[in-house]
């Protein structure tokens, strides 16, 4: 049931209304409106150009219609004169089938049509780096091991407080933060699910810690891997399947030793067959293979899979299953687009129990040791262009997306792999000058 966000506006304070749709390359586009012209806008749409942002589209096609979603409505903690809206983006008085939240709701819908629930929680890891993007924020955290730096944490404790507070305050049910394994790397963490919240959750989130990241004089950054030497930002996903009720978790089986039902393993089934084609959406930039293709950081491990492994409770691998009745893609890095970050897991997860998918031996080994043993493994793609050749070859992968946004994001992302090719770095200058 729809909200009246004039009257949300009234009871509330609300001036303006941030109405946000994300586009195919997870950019958030936005326009800010007056409380006193958003039933219009509630009714309409606000209007924008589609081109002008990385849909698949051209300076001929008509206006695109932003149609904010009044359940997904979140009044700024830090301003809260201002609210932001998620929204559906519509052409001619249809749904535009490329949009990520659009997409979104139409597999939410075939799963719920099979009685499906789908949950999820994400850990999105970013970095507070310098205000002109110069280096690491704190001089201090300059430890070899970082991770859990209790020091380190605290003297970042006004910026981190303050945006765990506000989760709190919004519902969210926030249970932890730490310091992550690379300097000046945090990790928050809030309660898991259905994948339309959560996606709506992340993507406010990615905001919000943008925002009073520059409130305080500096800069966060989800970027794959923007330090060499560094672990890189994964946004590890913990999944689960629930009946419409929410009540009886389909994944879990007491029995198993794992915890794990038929479902459970069949739905894992399918983000194994399909996990280099679901590369170019959870890894969708060139610097994300920077990230899963790294050598040993300073800390010692990346943290990060470079093979198409699963396991229990070892975090060298691609899936691992840390409790009965779940489990963990570690594959996503921080570019991921929150919607289709949700969207490529349930196409490949509903696929797999449509298709019994076997996801294949468990393999229990520490991979970033003895890894190379591993001789009937895949490996993941190692760059953004074998990943985008995954996806288009992956037919049921690309089926259960859509013709309209499989087509258009590959589109889109091998140009952005063209223009990267066709740069000269100074890399070539270095070692071709003289041959």
């Amino acid at each position: 049931m729809s909200t009246d966000l004039a009257s949300l506006a009234k009871e509330r304070g609300i001036r303006y209304f941030m109405i946000s749709y994300t586009d195919l390359f997870g950019a958030q586009r936005a326009k800010l409106v007056p409380a006193s012209a958003i039933a219009d806008m509630q009714k309409d749409g606000a209007g924008f150009a589609g081109f002008a942002t990385w849909l698949d589209m051209t300076p001929a096609h008509p206006d695109l219609f932003a149609l904010p979603d009044s359940n997904a409505c979140i009044q700024l903690p830090w301003k809260p004169e201002v609210a932001w809206v998620a929204a559906d983006c519509a052409m001619n008085e249809k749904p535009v089938a490329q949009a990520p939240r659009v997409l979104l709701k139409k597999l939410v819908a075939q799963a719920d049509a099979q009685g499906l629930r789908v949950k999820t929680g994400v850990e999105a890891e970013f970095f507070l780096i310098d205000a002109d993007a110069s280096g690491i924020s704190d001089p201090k955290d300059n430890a070899v091991k970082p991770c859990y730096d209790q020091q380190a944490l605290m003297r970042r404790y006004d910026v981190i407080s303050e945006i765990c507070d506000y989760m709190a305050a919004l519902g969210w049910q926030p249970y932890q933060n730490d310091h992550e394994d690379a300097n000046g790397q945090f990790e928050m963490n809030w309660a898991f699910d259905d994948v339309l919240v959560t996606a709506d959750r992340h993507s406010f989130f990615k905001f919000m810690v943008r925002s009073l990241a520059e409130k305080h004089g500096l800069r966060a950054t989800f970027m794959p891997k923007p330090f060499p030497a560094l672990t890189g930002n994964g946004c590890h996903v913990h999944m689960s399947v629930w009946d419409q009720g929410g009540f009886v978790n389909r994944f879990y089986d007491e029995e198993d030793e794992l915890g794990l039902s038929s479902d459970g393993k069949f739905f894992l089934g399918g983000i194994m067959k399909h996990a280099c084609g679901m590369a170019a959406i959870t890894n969708p930039t060139v610097n994300s293979y920077k990230r899963i293709n790294a050598p040993s950081t300073a800390s010692g491990a990346t943290w990060s899979p470079n093979s198409v492994t699963w396991t229990g409770n070892n975090r060298t691998h691609m899936v691992r299953v840390p409790g009965k009745g779940r489990f963990e893609l570690r594959l996503p890095d921080g570019a991921a687009n929150p919607y289709l970050l949700q969207c490529v897991i349930l196409a490949a997860g509903l696929d797999g129990i449509a298709t019994k998918a076997d996801p294949g031996k468990r393999c229990d080994i520490d991979m970033y040791q003895d890894g190379p043993t591993v001789t009937d493994g895949r490996k993941l793609p190692m760059n953004l262009l074998d990943a985008l050749r995954a996806f288009t070859a992956d037919e049921s992968l690309t089926s259960a997306l859509g013709a309209d946004f499989s087509v258009s994001y590959a589109k889109l992302k091998h140009l952005e792999w063209n223009s990267y090719a066709s740069h000269f770095t100074q890399w070539e200058r270095d070692n071709a000058l003289d041959i």
